[in-house]
């Protein structure tokens, strides 16, 4: 059995520079987070806040089960900004966070990134930030980024 840990990382193609980008650019993952991803965050982080760590305690919780951590949910949004858009070789800089809805173990999630605005005498872009399950908004920001820079002689 192959340990997962050890499999290799997929490959991307170079990251968009300022120069390649447009304002309403925009670029999308999914993902559905198990229970086992949400204990093994909480193992990382050291956040096992019984909410999302312990289904007695959470079904007595005002969400009535086990909730994904947000940040986790949000890490979503760092997956678009580091692997599509900018992508590989961007910087994330800063990042607002609104949650509007708990997530919970198995809901199917997107994470949309779109340039709202593009800062070239600073090389900066300012994307707004957007994690759904189906037709609901679960987290909405906005992220500040400086695209990879174009290789030198170019």
């Amino acid at each position: 059995m192959t340990d997962p840990s050890a499999t290799a990382f997929p490959t991307y193609p170079p990251g968009k520079t300022i120069d390649e980008l447009a304002v309403g650019d925009s670029a999308s993952i999914e993902k559905t987070f198990s229970q086992e991803d949400v204990e093994a965050f909480a193992r990382l982080s050291g956040d096992d806040n019984p909410a999302h760590v312990d289904q007695e305690w959470a079904a007595a919780s005002m969400f009535k089960g086990r909730v994904v951590h947000g940040v986790l949910t949000a890490g979503l949004i760092s997956a678009v900004l580091g692997t599509q858009l900018p992508g590989p070789g961007s910087i994330y800089m800063s990042q607002s966070l609104q949650w509007r809805l708990p997530v919970f173990p198995g809901d199917a999630l997107t994470a949309t990134a779109t340039i709202k605005e593009i800062v070239a005498e600073k090389g900066r872009v300012i994307l707004e930030t957007v994690v759904t399950r189906g037709e609901d908004t679960v987290l909405t920001g906005e992220a500040l980024v400086m695209p990879p820079r174009a290789p030198k002689g170019e």
